[in-house]
């Protein structure tokens, strides 16, 4: 087992966990720091994966702006600190549904995974996808790079002014 399939292994036991602490947790707050590692994962699955132009959007979309959005949205509702997440109808038949699915889901999974045949290539060192990214951004794509941008202002803007509005 070489050094790729190890940090690999190592960033999906992270998302998988974390994400199992988004769905399971009770507390508000838990979940989003449970979601942070989330996208920290799967932004470090993006850099394996030699997407690094994805991966930094995904930590600096996500992480720097949604998820502190997020934690601040808590923070600052001081009355729901403690606000327990509760599901509509907490029945067994839907523990049962949801066992039985997980298991066939499972069992695909594994099915699948013993039916393959593996073959280890060595991954393949691929120049950087931000610079073409970028040339393209700033000639081809321009007039829709600036559209966006003004449209993102104008959310930002009518965001802040609707929560200065007393």
């Amino acid at each position: 087992m070489n050094w790729y399939n190890i940090v690999f292994y190592l960033f999906a036991l992270i998302v998988l966990v974390s994400a199992a602490g988004v769905v399971f947790s009770r507390k508000m707050m838990y979940a989003a720091f449970s979601l942070l590692f989330t996208f920290f994962g799967v932004a470090g699955l993006y850099v394996l994966l030699n997407a690094d132009f994805i991966a930094v959007t995904q930590i600096m979309v996500y992480i720097g702006g949604i998820l502190i959005l997020i934690i601040f949205g808590v923070m600052l509702t001081s009355k729901f600190t403690d606000l327990e997440i509760k599901s509509g109808t907490t029945g067994t038949v839907q523990y049962v549904l949801a066992g039985i699915s997980t298991i066939i889901v499972a069992a695909a999974l594994i099915i699948m995974y013993l039916n393959v045949d593996w073959v280890q290539n060595p991954v393949p060192e691929l120049e950087s996808t931000v610079k073409p990214i970028g040339i393209l951004l700033m000639t081809k794509y321009f007039l829709a790079f600036q559209v966006a941008a003004i449209l993102l202002l104008l959310a930002f803007i009518g965001a802040a002014k609707i929560a200065r509005r007393k």
